[in-house]
């Protein structure tokens, strides 16, 4: 996708770059979904938009990792990185603990 808000790298690797639109990432049904604003990653509790308009109006653009045009399949692990240059980890198999969404590298320029 040449304008989405985000960038895919390596395996399991997504880049926001866009700091006015956030991103909604989903993994799977029984997984959480992740909201990744400019400076971090919070659980998503509210709906999630169900077309790409409603996602427009909502400044926000859903991330399916397990789509075709994204990885493909579902991921235990992803790195995410913001744009505050943060990369964080997120491991679906510690969902519910403190390790679920971790710092994994910081950089400092």
């Amino acid at each position: 996708m040449k304008d989405a808000p985000y960038l895919l790298s390596g395996r399991n690797t997504i880049i926001h770059k866009l700091r006015k639109v956030d991103l909604l990432v989903v993994n799977s049904r029984q997984d959480p979904v992740l909201m990744v604003v400019h400076n971090g990653i919070e659980e998503y509790n509210g709906s999630i938009p169900k077309n790409k308009l409603e996602a427009k109006r909502m400044d926000v653009a859903v991330v399916d990792v397990s789509s075709a045009e994204n990885f493909g399949d579902y991921k235990n692990m992803l790195f995410i990185q913001t744009l505050n240059n943060k990369e964080f980890k997120v491991d679906y198999t510690r969902k519910g603990t403190p390790y679920f969404i971790t710092v994994h590298q910081e950089s400092t320029f």
